[in-house]
């Protein structure tokens, strides 16, 4: 068959995606549906998407269920621009990165769909944001900017009914002293916090928390060694005073977050997933419970790109739960690093 009657074929498909449909996902096999879209919808309108997977020698006629599709490295991020839309872009986030690394940058061309996806998927997992305090603790992205971590969590205060709810920097005293009184209060609060602010808060003061969720969103950003996630969670939960730490999942790259109630487990809102692929084969996918690379598929980055191999490893576990035990030395994902720059 001709090369062109392949290309006219494929475009004939199925490609109109609106962001509406995303959020209306309630099972598997709406979920691979949808997929097959915006992966139609991608390779169609996405020219780096478009390069890498001739690079892999794929026909995206040929790719026709979900286990099929390529997953671009995330590295991409940090030397294209990657875009599916061919509208204005509204806003860049950044990653915060080390020091002298190339941050990511995520092209976000449509922030009402950043609100729904984050919105909905606290919803999915805890309820109306307007039923808690919102306490954010993130200094070190506060002092950045660019962070969509910020942007979402301030959103979320503005969603919060109390006055009350707001960010910290610096101010840990104030911090320490409201926690305690607002706990006390009976009323509902999120305590959300990068890893290592939330261990200088303890160091200050040590709590005993009863109606206060504590989340930690990772990351000790150069400022406290760097701790595996029993040892952090263990340390959080004696000096908070609480039998589980939360944690969130999320990254400069995504716009949908998974969420853990405690023992590192996470869970995916309905139009997010977690596939584990081979660490020696990144096209090899692997079975439930066991470690290899993490291949995240948001169906809300549909303007950008919704299947990312990430640099990190973890594990699947029943349904759409999943685990993070750590990350590829040297950041390295073999076999992925076809257009690199």
């Amino acid at each position: 068959m001709a090369i062109g009657c392949v290309k006219f074929i494929y475009f004939c498909q199925k490609t109109e995606v609106h962001f509406s449909e995303i959020f209306t996902i309630d099972n598997q096999a709406q979920f691979e549906e949808m997929c097959m879209r915006v992966f139609r919808h991608q390779v169609n309108n996405n020219k780096v998407y478009q390069e890498f997977i001739k690079l892999l020698g794929r026909r995206p006629d040929q790719i026709t269920r979900v286990e099929q599709i390529p997953f671009l490295p995330i590295d991409f991020f940090k030397s294209r621009d990657i875009l599916s839309s061919s509208q204005q872009v509204e806003t860049v986030f950044t990653s915060s990165g080390t020091t002298g690394s190339v941050p990511s940058r995520h092209l976000v061309t449509d922030l009402s769909v950043y609100r729904k996806s984050f919105t909905l998927g606290f919803e999915h997992f805890y309820g109306r944001p307007k039923d808690y305090i919102i306490l954010a603790l993130l200094p070190s992205y506060l002092e950045r900017g660019g962070s969509s971590l910020v942007f979402m969590a301030n959103e979320l205060i503005q969603l919060s009914s109390s006055e009350s709810s707001g960010f910290y920097l610096n101010n840990m005293e104030e911090l320490a002293f409201n926690l305690a009184e607002l706990d006390r209060s009976g009323q509902k609060i999120l305590l959300l916090g990068v890893s290592y602010a939330l261990l200088d808060l303890i160091a200050l003061k040590q709590f005993q928390l009863n109606n206060t969720i504590v989340m930690e969103t990772g990351g000790m950003k150069g400022r406290r060694r760097e701790m595996v996630r029993e040892e952090l969670h263990k340390e959080l939960s004696a000096g908070f005073g609480v039998d589980q730490i939360h944690s969130e999942y999320g990254m400069t790259e995504l716009l949908s977050q998974a969420y853990s109630h405690g023992n590192g487990i996470f869970d995916c809102p309905p139009w997010m997933k977690v596939l584990i692929r081979d660490p020696e084969d990144p096209f090899q996918l692997l079975n439930r419970k066991r470690t290899g690379g993490v291949n995240v598929i948001d169906l809300a980055n549909f303007n950008s790109c919704s299947f990312i191999a990430t640099q990190d490893l973890g594990r699947a576990g029943e349904g759409s739960s999943f685990e993070i035990v750590g990350r590829f030395d040297h950041s390295d994902i073999r076999g992925c690093n076809l257009m690199a720059v």
